[in-house]
């Protein structure tokens, strides 16, 4: 499982960097423009904080497909590095995937809520297909079934495309898809850190602490250590 993280805040971002293995950072225009800065420096910023190693997925604002291709170039051309260029899946959006994918661009369509959506923007080019499971379930749809029918048709047609499941509420949603088969996902940073939240690995913690303090509640961790010999490998 890759794990991004679906924001353009250089804070949370390198917070989440310190403590967790993550693989990537995704944007969008929205996300982009509620930092309320400017573009080029804080994608910069980002840059520095994943490397030239980490993913950056950045989405294109136009969409007829001469501006996604021109946009595209420039995109490449600034960020540099391990660069995916998002692109809507429409009609201009899969010919401009088709073009840019003969000159060698890492492309990721968003924006997905159907399974043949998916599938055509995969045979189209795509590195990785983006559909949004948080946003299926509010209109009474199976956000996590539709992610489990393009991780199967995918694996039927044998495209190298991965899923990058998006727009997640809890962490159930996370898990689901995660037991479909999905390769990746991007998700919120505060939504991260639930990953790993459980009210009883808290209270073991707790337990360890208190029987340790109550049996050496006069000794310190060196002083007990100090008999014992060296480790030798």
């Amino acid at each position: 499982m890759l794990y991004l993280l679906d924001t353009a805040n250089v804070e949370q971002i390198r917070k989440a960097y310190e403590s967790y293995p993550i693989d990537g950072v995704t944007t969008n225009p929205t996300i982009i423009s509620k930092e309320k800065t400017e573009f080029a420096t804080l994608i910069k910023e980002i840059r520095g904080i994943i490397g030239k190693d980490g993913m950056l997925h950045i989405q294109t604002t136009k969409i007829d497909t001469a501006g996604i291709i021109k946009e595209a170039i420039a995109l490449r051309d600034f960020v540099n590095g391990n660069f995916y260029i998002k692109i809507p899946t429409i009609e201009p959006g899969i010919k401009a995937m088709q073009e840019l994918k003969k000159m060698g661009f890492n492309i990721t369509a968003t924006a997905i809520f159907t399974q043949q959506q998916a599938l055509v923007a995969a045979k189209a080019g795509a590195d990785f297909v983006a559909p949004y499971v948080n946003r299926l379930d509010n209109i009474s749809s199976d956000g996590v079934g539709v992610v489990a029918d393009i991780c199967n048709l995918i694996k039927i047609f044998n495209f190298d495309t991965k899923v990058l499941a998006a727009s997640f509420k809890n962490v159930e949603q996370i898990h689901r898809i995660s037991l479909s088969g999905t390769h990746a996902v991007t998700i919120d940073p505060s939504l991260l850190k639930t990953l790993l939240y459980h009210p009883l690995t808290d209270m073991a913690i707790i337990d360890f602490s208190k029987d340790w303090r109550k049996r050496y509640e006069k000794k310190y961790i060196l002083e007990l250590l100090e008999n014992v010999p060296p480790i030798v490998d």
